[in-house]
């Protein structure tokens, strides 16, 4: 039997008002200290267990079914961004220079509203549902954060969302798959030999240095790579000089690679390294190649993608295949520990992520409280079949 949230229901006139607070009080990554308590007294007043995993920011809870079966989890985003928001709506932020410009007051809305339905089918339920209101996804520390603290114990899998601005409400993108792209951060140090810039022979320019790897580093997703790989190596910082008439001694420059497939995040990082000195080398420079792993793919498990198109497919919403994101998503840790899947749900927004005037329809609420619920529930169903 699928369980729908009412249009008319008090339920859902609570979880937009819990969305527009969230909406109004935003806090960044590791602050999310207000944000903890209100979802912490939310939980509670829905008589939904709160687990003590001693978090200093974030909440975890837990739904207990009355029928035996495994532990699965629901994981919702709860911070924010330092932007100023642009919206203009009644209940924009309040904390100057800090909005929900990515749509985590809503996530946590919706997986609130799926905890409380759930909670009141607990008697239905075969297994666990363990809650994760994460913190930190912004700067990819929440999830390794939770896992350290033990919340993945014997958790099976792990389902999770990113609200999608260009999806209608009541559409929801499934891929399995690499969904979001891996996300790494490079620097390159150049060391030559500065001088007058009107002497350059007397110098080893970094500068002209650097302008030559900058352009053979493009090469490397076009010519190394197999056409079959998804990459993309962005230079977005360079720095170099103090003044107009001296040639520097070095230049820096930083930037990100993104891609969808392990075995070029594996190699992309010696291609850039080989290529980098090897040109400076050439010049009688020296290039130091720094690389910063920082977050996995989301890579969704195809044991769900059947049962995460029919909930929707059953519940009356249509269904498409996820476009991928070369954005990054820390949801993809949890996929390194267990299966999970992660999909996109439409909110007919305003403006794309992150951006000042970011704003999503709250009809969303009812899809994805719908959705989440029933899905929860259709895997526990399916478990041992």
């Amino acid at each position: 039997m699928l369980i729908r949230l009412d249009m008319n229901s008090p339920l859902l006139e609570k979880l937009i008002t819990y969305r527009r607070e969230l909406h109004e009080h935003p806090e960044l990554s590791m602050k999310e200290y207000e944000t903890t308590k209100r979802i912490r007294k939310w939980l509670e007043e829905a008589e939904i267990p709160v687990l003590d995993y001693q978090l200093e920011v974030g909440v975890v809870a837990e739904i207990t079914g009355n029928q035996p079966g495994p532990i699965i989890a629901l994981r919702a985003d709860i911070d924010a961004l330092p932007i100023k928001e642009e919206t203009f709506l009644p209940f924009a932020s309040k904390n100057e220079g800090v909005m929900h410009a990515c749509g985590h007051d809503f996530h946590t809305a919706s997986i609130i509203g799926a905890a409380i339905l759930l909670q009141e089918r607990r008697n239905e339920l075969k297994g666990k549902v363990r809650i994760i209101f994460q913190p930190a996804e912004e700067i990819s520390q929440g999830a390794v954060l939770i896992e350290k603290a033990g919340v993945l114990d014997g958790v099976e899998a792990i389902f999770g969302m990113h609200n999608k601005p260009d999806l209608p409400v009541g559409t929801i993108g499934v891929r399995e798959g690499a969904l979001m792209a891996s996300v790494d951060r490079f620097e390159i140090e150049i060391t030559g030999v500065g001088g007058h810039a009107g002497i350059p022979n007397n110098t080893i320019d970094p500068i002209v240095i650097t302008g030559q790897i900058i352009s053979a580093l493009q090469t490397i997703v076009s010519r190394n790579l197999s056409s079959f790989h998804n990459a993309v190596i962005s230079i977005t910082q360079v720095h170099a000089g103090t003044t107009w008439n001296v040639i520097p001694e070095k230049a820096e420059l930083e930037g990100t690679v993104r891609t969808f497939q392990n075995e070029a995040r594996q190699i992309i990082p010696e291609l850039m390294k080989r290529t980098a000195e090897g040109i400076a080398s050439a010049y009688g420079a020296r290039a130091d190649f720094h690389w910063y792993p920082y977050m996995p793919v989301v890579d969704n498990s195809p044991m769900f993608t059947k049962v995460a198109s029919e909930t929707a497919r059953k519940l009356g919403y249509e269904v498409v295949e996820a476009v991928q994101s070369q954005a990054g998503e820390d949801f993809a840790f949890y996929q390194t520990k267990l299966p999970g899947f992660f999909v996109w749900m439409g909110v007919d927004g305003s403006k794309e992520w992150h951006h000042p005037a970011f704003h999503l329809k709250e009809e969303a609420l009812q899809v994805a409280t719908d959705y989440f619920t029933n899905l929860t529930i259709n895997v526990l169903d399916q478990w041992e079949k």
